[in-house]
């Protein structure tokens, strides 16, 4: 038996789960991360997993991959390299040893290792042979061999058998890391509640991982990693689509107004609606609409009586709603619609990220119809965007477009769970009955936002719809003065709404040698990656903008004292433009990334230095 000869601590590491589609390595992730965040390590995840719904299995096409940040010390990103890879078979070690780094530790199923797959993988050479893992620490185990046996006295078919393989590899993490493994039986426990009979046999298969771990002479040495420093609360692991419906819901119980999703289902933002879907009890409504058009006009019904109307949908669903939104800016009805991007056009790459949805946000409908445009940053404080979405559509009567994105909605992070009496309040500007000052499109003097007036409302009968609507009165009119004067209307509402959201701040000086500019999603590459410049000495600054449409009303102050300023952002320079539109005094360079992949800390750091050196 091998003896642990030392327990390392480590301030952070990084471990990639990978396999085919079928062999449960998303779960093997959520199950690493939960216990993560139980034992209070700060985390980031990255799900990174094919569309297709059964690729060929042991090809490269059917990869599915989980990795996990977790650290003792702040944590941002799902981390560059992995310190440690889980690869199942042969496609998933060649997919992923470029993302492994030197030295680090390769658990692989070496049961999956023969002439048979290395064909399937598109190998012409043992990799066990070839010298490509030297340096690394290689532990070979007998994942399917020993999970069979392991699961033999339960009387399981082979099939269902397979599926317990993902336990073996998380039992060896639990060893690995130290974990308890009461934890881990736990998760077993909860996950298989309405299926009781799978629960013992997953058990045994983790118990048998962790076992084989203590025994194997290539793991003699196990890792610690201390809870995070974060301060007290009520902590839990969140993703970026569980955040968002748990903002919308906490936007409803602060305004008062019940929440009504109308939604068609897409990748990557179905989660949306079946989270909200299972909150009948906090009086939300959820409508799985047989398109996404049905999806959006619900929601806008929905507005129409008094509720908080939203609709949830990526890229190809929101050019379809496009027509749909134009009706709710011309109604100057409330409505969030939250738009998951993924990469296009088109169907496009349904599972990967991107920010290539910001000019459709922005531009995307007929006729001069702006509405105002946020951006999350990171998948906990989706909820907090989400809210603030719904607080800006609700006060200001307008519709809002919250943009996340694939990175963001799969991905979790650590989060301390706000009590919804701390949020900021949401004051709908409903009439009252009988009011006899009403007059459908009377205006509010700050804000421009137009009284909201409920069906069924006595003494308050008035009409909306497609058409354009004379001024205060709110009677269809075609005059061409008229026309021009709620067209502008309508745009000066949504400029306004600069006068009602934060400032833009910067992470470092005001004056540097370098800005850099993101938003959305990108924020944790780029803080990491601009924090670890500033350690070291240069001088470079970070602006991350969530507030699109409209921008902050400091946006100028903020570009200024910099002798350059960069655009980073995971499409061909969509916010670049959008600056160079609004604020056109100064020159913007870019780096631009349209892989379907989040920025690498590295690549960013290369970038930056490579301009500050030039300086």
């Amino acid at each position: 038996m091998a003896k642990v000869k030392q327990i390392i601590e480590l301030d952070d590491v990084v471990v990639k789960f990978a396999g085919d589609s079928g062999d449960g390595m998303q779960l093997s992730g959520s199950q690493f991360s939960d216990t993560s965040a139980f034992v209070g390590n700060d985390l980031s995840t990255f799900p990174d997993y094919p569309s297709e719904i059964r690729a060929p299995q042991g090809t490269i096409a059917g990869v599915s991959g989980f990795q996990v940040h977790i650290g003792h010390k702040e944590v941002q990103t799902p981390g560059d390299l992995a310190d440690v890879l889980v690869a199942m078979n042969p496609a998933a070690l060649k997919a992923n040893l470029r993302w492994t780094k030197p030295g680090a530790t390769i658990i692989i199923d070496i049961d999956n290792f023969d002439s048979n797959h290395y064909k399937k993988a598109g190998y012409t050479e043992d990799p066990l042979q070839d010298g490509s893992l030297e340096g690394f620490n290689l532990v070979k185990a007998p994942i399917s061999t020993l999970t069979r046996s392991t699961v033999a006295e339960f009387g399981l078919d082979n099939r269902t058998a397979e599926k317990t393989r993902n336990q073996f590899v998380a039992g060896v993490l639990y060893w690995l890391f130290n974990r308890d493994m009461k934890i881990g039986e736990n998760f077993i426990s909860e996950r298989f509640k309405k299926h009781p009979e799978y629960i013992q046999p997953n058990i045994a298969v983790l118990r048998a991982g962790y076992n084989f771990a203590e025994t194997v002479e290539a793991m003699a040495v196990k890792f610690q990693v201390n809870p995070a420093l974060k301060g007290k609360g009520l902590f839990r692991n969140i993703t970026g689509n569980q955040a968002t419906a748990w903002g919308l819901l906490a936007a409803s119980e602060r305004s008062g107004r019940k929440l009504f999703l109308g939604s068609y289902p897409i990748t990557p933002a179905t989660e949306i609606l079946q989270e909200l879907s299972v909150m009948k009890h906090l009086d939300c409504i959820t409508f799985q609409a047989e398109d996404e058009i049905a999806g959006i006009c619900s929601a806008i019904g929905a507005s129409f009586t008094g509720k908080l109307g939203a609709t949830s949908t990526s890229g190809p669903g929101l050019a379809l709603k496009g027509e749909a939104i134009g009706l709710a800016v011309i109604t100057e009805l409330p409505l969030v619609i939250v738009n998951v991007q993924r990469g296009g056009p088109s169907t496009g790459l349904p599972t990967k990220t991107e920010q290539s949805d910001l000019m459709q946000a922005l531009f995307g409908r007929n006729g001069e119809s702006p509405v105002a445009v946020l951006a999350a940053s990171t998948p906990a404080n989706c909820f907090y965007y989400a809210y603030m979405s719904a607080k800006l559509a609700i006060e200001h009567m307008t519709p809002v477009i919250l943009l996340t994105d694939g990175y963001l909605a799969n991905g979790s992070e650590l989060w301390p769970i706000p009590k919804v009496e701390d949020l900021d309040p949401i004051e709908p500007p409903l009439v009252q009955d009988n009011d006899m000052e009403y007059k459908p499109y009377k205006r509010d003097i700050e804000s421009l936002a137009r009284q909201w007036a409920l069906p069924g409302q006595e003494g308050l009968r008035h009409r909306v719809g497609g058409l354009e609507k004379e001024d205060v009165t709110g009677i269809v009119s075609h005059d061409p003065g008229n026309h021009e004067l709620m067209v502008r209307n309508r745009a000066e509402k949504i400029e306004r709404i600069s006068n009602y959201i934060p400032k833009q701040e910067i992470m470092g000086n005001k004056a540097s040698d370098l800005l850099v500019i993101g938003w959305g999603g990108t924020y944790g590459a780029l803080y990491t990656a601009v924090k670890e410049l500033q350690e070291e000495g240069y001088s470079i600054s970070l602006a991350q903008f969530t507030y699109i449409n409209p921008l902050p009303k400091n946006t100028k102050e903020v570009m200024e004292n910099h002798k350059k300023r960069i655009v980073c952002e995971l499409n061909m320079g969509q916010f670049a433009t959008y600056l160079r539109s609004k604020i056109p005094q100064f020159d913007y360079l870019q780096f631009n990334k349209i892989q379907g992949l989040p920025f690498m800390i590295s690549e960013l750091k290369t970038k930056f230095k490579e301009i500050l050196e030039e300086i």
